[in-house]
């Protein structure tokens, strides 16, 4: 084994690359999210954002493809290191989550919000992506997002994403060895202001569409 698959498969390795992932992940997810508030402008500017979009052609396929290979890559070490974690407490474990009372709603729900998010990607995909295309984006968002069933959906979805990028953020820099008393505090308002403008943006989109199906129409 090479000393790159043995740095891969430490623990401290599989740290490392859900540190790079995760940035990479949030780099999309502020794009993505600054790209959305076009549709605060109504259809035509939406819709003339996702025309820009398309026109990029077999470069957003590429793009997809590698955001599909960083986002399996992130799942599948962070499952590693759960299962992995959790093997090395065994019967310590719940000793250790007695202890920890300094954990944060984002760090004991990282599992769950990240099978959560995992679920809404997969109906946001089957609603948005593998959908004819035949029509503006704006025609197809706009009843999905009106319905009261889906919109509680994705307005649960954003919840859960805030939960998990805001430990996210908090985890990348502890990997990095940012990790300091002095800076912590600045560290935890910069992951709560980084989820809070993210999440926040995407929920503002839902109940826009909810209350007001007329800005796309």
């Amino acid at each position: 084994m090479s000393w790159f698959s043995k740095a891969c498969s430490s623990s401290v390795g599989k740290k490392y690359i859900m540190a790079i992932s995760g940035v990479l992940l949030g780099g999309f997810l502020f794009v993505h999210a600054a790209g959305n508030t076009s549709i605060f402008w109504g259809k035509h500017a939406f819709n003339s954002y996702a025309e820009h979009l398309h026109s990029l052609g077999f470069l957003i396929n590429i793009a997809e493809l590698m955001l599909l290979a960083i986002f399996l890559v992130h799942v599948v070490t962070g499952l590693s290191l759960f299962f992995q974690n959790r093997a090395a407490r065994g019967n310590e474990r719940y000793a250790v989550q007695t202890s920890a009372g300094g954990r944060t709603w984002g760090s004991k729900t990282m599992p769950y919000t990240g099978l959560i998010i995992l679920a809404f990607i997969l109906l946001h995909l089957l609603n948005f992506h593998f959908v004819s295309h035949d029509r503006p984006i704006s025609a197809i968002v706009r009843p999905v997002l009106h319905n009261p069933v889906y919109a509680l959906l994705y307005g649960a979805a954003m919840v859960a994403l805030g939960l998990h990028i805001s430990h996210g953020f908090w985890s990348v820099f502890q990997s990095l060895g940012l990790n300091h008393p002095k800076y912590n505090r600045l560290f935890r308002l910069l992951g709560w202001a980084g989820c809070i403008l993210i999440a926040g943006v995407f929920l503002a989109i839902v109940l826009l569409l909810l209350f007001s199906a007329t800005r796309l129409s």
